[in-house]
């Protein structure tokens, strides 16, 4: 199975590096055995991406990305692939969220889930760079996902980030006690 899913996602980067549209690509992967292999490049890259989008990838990152998302053993080496060759830069990072969004239509926490994710592999670095920023809040922007949700992830993942009672506690001043 794996080696059909990755023979299957090789043969997509090797459309797209010729050439090929992100969308061809993805339409080329529609039934439900391949979109899976479709989930699984677009979370690859959207994860390489935010890696990058401080400017480089550290290994910290990448340990991060593996333990967001959980890869088997006999799928590494195409993971991999898939990895260091979205990480060469941010470019497309949107159309690969909003391909996510379209998978999980109605399903804002697995959305959620996976912004909590991309928020881990942006400071397992240590620093929250504002280009991180920038990408997070765009992410959210394309999950559909209120700007309150974002507010509340960044102040549970970065230092630096103003602290408000209200966000992290989910509520407003109106809120009855």
């Amino acid at each position: 199975m794996f080696m059909s899913i990755w023979s299957r996602i090789s043969d997509a980067l090797a459309a797209l590096s010729k050439g090929e549209g992100l969308s061809a690509v993805f339409d080329r992967l529609r039934s439900p055995p391949e979109q899976s292999v479709a989930f699984t490049i677009a979370v690859i890259a959207l994860g390489a991406k935010m890696a990058k989008a401080d400017g480089q990838v550290t290994r910290d990152e990448v340990t991060a990305f593996r333990e967001v998302f959980n890869i088997p053993a006999q799928a590494e080496a195409g993971a991999a692939r898939v990895f260091n060759l979205a990480r060469q830069d941010v470019a497309g990072y949107e159309d690969y969220a909003a391909r996510i969004k379209s998978m999980f239509a109605g399903q804002p926490g697995t959305l959620r889930d996976l912004l909590e994710g991309l928020f881990h592999i942006a400071m397992a670095d240590g620093f929250y760079h504002p280009n991180e920023d920038l990408f997070l809040e765009r992410v959210t922007e394309i999950f559909d996902l209120p700007k309150a949700e974002f507010n509340s992830l960044r102040m549970r993942f970065a230092p630096d980030a103003l602290q408000d009672p209200y966000t992290v506690l989910g509520v407003t001043p109106q809120t009855p006690v």
